[in-house]
């Protein structure tokens, strides 16, 4: 489970990175439009990254993952 939720914090601070111009940065950002029904919301890929990132303690992840350095020590120490 360590190996995955790495490989996803990376990843997450790849995509934070993109250029605009991307695909899966617009993706990533985008916003649907219409309505869904009135069940319970369903969970994103980045609500359970955002729970780990509670979890480990990262405040502000977003800045930290725009700054390649910053986030590779965010990465390391959640492999302790």
């Amino acid at each position: 489970m360590t190996v995955i939720k790495i490989r996803t914090l990376e990843w997450l601070g790849h995509v934070i990175r993109m250029n605009e111009t991307r695909s899966v940065k617009n993706i990533f950002e985008g916003k649907l439009e219409g309505r869904r029904g009135r069940e319970r919301p369903r969970l994103r890929w980045i609500n359970d990254v955002e729970d780990d990132l509670r979890k480990l303690g990262v405040k502000r992840w977003r800045t930290k993952a725009l700054e390649s350095e910053e986030w590779a020590s965010v990465i390391k120490g959640s492999q302790c």
